[in-house]
């Protein structure tokens, strides 16, 4: 995401006690409506909930996940959110995941990885590829950077931690490179499955304004066995897409599929920011070889860079775009792109919002969604 950050809150965790439910827009958001029966007609209200810097200063909030059960230092229900960059704004070296408790409003530090960690190359920058099992393991991916740019980019990998948010493994392999999109998981309980994109394949240095686009960046799906009191091991892995678009970018870092998301029927939507699109992957679940760069599912229009995606109750798409403020919702059946909302009109970027939006999930109940706001590095409930 965006490299351009304003840290409104001092780095204060206090800070964001004090903001919690202290900003509420009602409706001064507009639904531009292509067709009718849609969820983001549903949605009246944005409210502030809490910012995302915990004490050692951590900006750019990217991963969003709602906790599944309560385990250890996380309650059910609780938002999950980890930051991409340092105290210097520095993409790709942000190493904390926060725990916002919506019923008392409070934000606490979750994890504060060390820098460097065994067993992951490159070191540590954790990424939007998050999520927690019912298991009570969290996983997230790190695409770490020494200087801010995809110039000293590692490999990365997922660290897995246990519900009191200590390290107690990190799953590598040769498929494993720069782990960058929202999962989308099945979890079993005693198995689960991650879907996760990779953006670390054959990208370099950032060239300007117009860096390569390499057609390296993958999709893969993670078996994991979990046995009772240990850590979760990879059991197998297939590539499921491939030869979708990867960009180095000075200002985002870097360009490539972000959003994951599992619908009816197994399949796997994927939304491809360098060609504009929302990709479907069929038979993701079970499939034993790559669908390469997928199904196209709708392109252009009210996309403008999609971002991250989740699935609503009524089984659309809700997509971020990158490159200005607003979530467009999408029936994944038709292809039609029913609305799009502007979420963010903040006006200090052109176009307004353009950069600001990244991570977004459903609450629990299904009537709402979680998203970040990137240039004031705060969560916003959406009602």
């Amino acid at each position: 995401m965006t490299g351009r950050k304003v840290v409104a809150f001092g780095g204060r965790i206090a800070a964001a006690a004090a903001l919690a439910g202290a900003v509420t827009l009602v409706s001064s958001v507009s639904v531009f409506a292509a067709d009718g029966g849609g969820f983001l007609e549903t949605i009246h209200k944005h409210t502030t909930v809490t910012s995302s810097v915990p004490e050692n200063g951590d900006q750019n909030p990217y991963a969003l996940v709602v906790a599944p059960v309560s385990a250890g230092k996380i309650v059910k229900d609780d938002l999950l959110i980890d930051n991409f960059n340092d105290k210097n704004n520095l993409q790709g070296l942000g190493t904390t995941i926060v725990d916002f408790n919506p019923s008392t409003e409070k934000l606490a530090v979750f994890a504060q990885l060390p820098r460097h960690l065994d067993g992951c190359p490159g070191g540590v920058g954790l990424t939007t590829a998050m999520t927690m099992l019912k298991s009570g393991w969290v996983i997230v991916g790190s695409l770490p950077s020494n200087d801010g740019t995809t110039a000293t980019k590692g490999q990365g990998c997922l660290i897995v931690l246990d519900a009191n948010g200590k390290v107690a493994g990190t799953l590598t392999s040769p498929n494993i490179n720069g782990p960058w999109g929202n999962m989308a998981v099945i979890d079993n309980g005693a198995t689960a499955t991650l879907f996760v994109s990779n953006t670390g394949f054959g990208v370099g240095a950032p060239e300007g304004d117009n860096s390569p686009i390499v057609n390296k960046a993958t999709v893969v799906r993670v078996e994991l066995a979990i046995a009772e009191g240990r850590a979760p091991t990879i059991a197998k892995e297939t590539v499921i897409a491939s030869g979708l678009g990867e960009q180095a970018d000075k200002g985002v870092f870097i360009i490539g599929p972000t959003g994951l998301a599992l619908g009816q029927g197994g399949v796997l939507y994927v939304s491809d920011a360098i060609s504009n699109r929302v990709i479907a992957i069929p038979d993701a679940a079970t499939r034993t070889d790559s669908a390469g760069t997928g199904k196209e599912v709708t392109k252009g229009g009210m996309l403008k860079r999609p971002l991250a995606l989740c699935i609503a109750p009524n089984g659309h798409l809700l997509v971020t775009n990158g490159l200005n403020g607003q979530v467009v919702e999408i029936d994944p059946v038709s292809g039609k792109q029913l609305y799009a909302q502007w979420i963010d009109a903040d006006k200090a970027q052109q176009p307004p919002g353009s950069g600001d939006l990244f991570g977004i999930v459903m609450t629990s109940s299904g009537k709402g969604f979680y998203y970040v706001e990137d240039d004031q590095n705060t969560v916003v409930l959406a009602h």
